[in-house]
């Protein structure tokens, strides 16, 4: 029990919780309007997306395209049961559905194109997230080219904040475990994770099947709260956009996607009204990170409360 009861954790549950009253104070009160809580949603459906991927390319290495395939199948799952069932009931049932879909696909996916590698790894999931957008453009029940609306606006805060939290808790303790330690063995050096006995397929697997679940949580998440979904939310221009934000705020680091996710979401707020040039310079100061930054903003380096306290103590004995 002490380990999760450490001054750490404990100092992140205070840290989340203060944000949450905070926010949610400034909603009730006004300062963040309507307008801003648009972008305030997008950016928490971001980090989810953000630390999905960044667990599949930044912790395990793989270079995967197809999270906006995972998205989708999460999107489509959530809207057609809440069209049905608008509370929260239906809402958790379409998220299962979604889950187990997007499992299923990821399983069927992972097992042979993650022997791939670089280029051909991102080609193969490329490939397959066209396959599910090109699928709910032909089926009948997904309203085909035409799309879903009607959706009932299920996300609130509180539900998006919770599970923004527990996507970014679990992304963060895989990535600690043994599980984890094995997936960065075999993004450092495949062949020799394989020569010291380590399944390296399983592991890529099961990394790839949480980010692809998380991935569709994600999607559930944006169904519900934006009434309408179309095939054409769910592009290869989705799936960049994330790779963005996990390349922006460093492979390998959670607290880099998070900052990039937040920082990405404001940065496209701000450019609303200079659309002839937003995408320049957007693309100005993506350039401009990767010259001075090339690793992202963190690198691989995490935000941790442990960091910062054994600081402390060095500048108390140093006194």
């Amino acid at each position: 029990m002490k380990k999760y009861f450490s001054k750490e954790n404990i100092c992140w549950i205070i840290f989340a919780a203060v944000i949450f009253t905070l926010i949610t104070f400034l909603m009730n009160v006004g300062v963040i309007g309507s307008y801003y809580q648009i972008t305030l949603y997008n950016i928490c459906i971001n980090v989810i997306l953000a630390v999905s991927l960044n667990l599949i390319i930044g912790v395990c290495g793989q270079f995967s395209l197809g999270h906006a395939g995972f998205m989708c199948i999460g999107a489509y799952s959530a809207a057609i049961v809440v069209r049905s069932m608008s509370n929260l009931l239906g809402f958790a049932l379409g998220v299962g559905i979604g889950i187990v879909i997007s499992t299923i696909a990821a399983l069927i996916v992972s097992i042979p194109t993650l022997r791939l590698r670089g280029d051909y790894l991102a080609i193969a999931t490329l490939g397959f997230s066209e396959i599910i957008r090109i699928i709910v453009l032909n089926l009948k029940i997904t309203n085909g080219a035409a799309g879903l609306s009607g959706i009932a606006k299920l996300t609130t805060w509180p539900l998006l904040f919770v599970l923004m939290v527990a996507s970014i808790v679990i992304v963060t303790n895989f990535s600690r475990s043994r599980q984890g330690r094995a997936c960065i063995s075999i993004r450092e050096d495949e062949i020799a994770s394989e020569a010291m006995g380590i399944n390296t397929t399983r592991y890529k697997t099961t990394a790839f099947v949480i980010g692809a679940a998380l991935a569709s949580v994600a999607g559930a998440l944006y169904a519900c709260n934006f009434y309408v979904i179309k095939p054409d939310l769910f592009t290869f221009n989705k799936s960049i956009d994330i790779l963005v934000m996990v390349v922006f705020g460093g492979m390998g680091s959670m607290t880099g996607s998070v900052i990039a996710a937040a920082f990405i979401g404001v940065l496209n707020m701000l450019l609303q009204n200079f659309s002839s040039i937003r995408m320049v310079i957007y693309g100005v100061v993506l350039v401009a990170i990767m010259i001075f930054r090339p690793g992202g903003l963190l690198g691989t380096k995490e935000f941790t409360f442990s960091a910062l306290l054994h600081r402390k103590r060095k500048e108390k004995g140093r006194k």
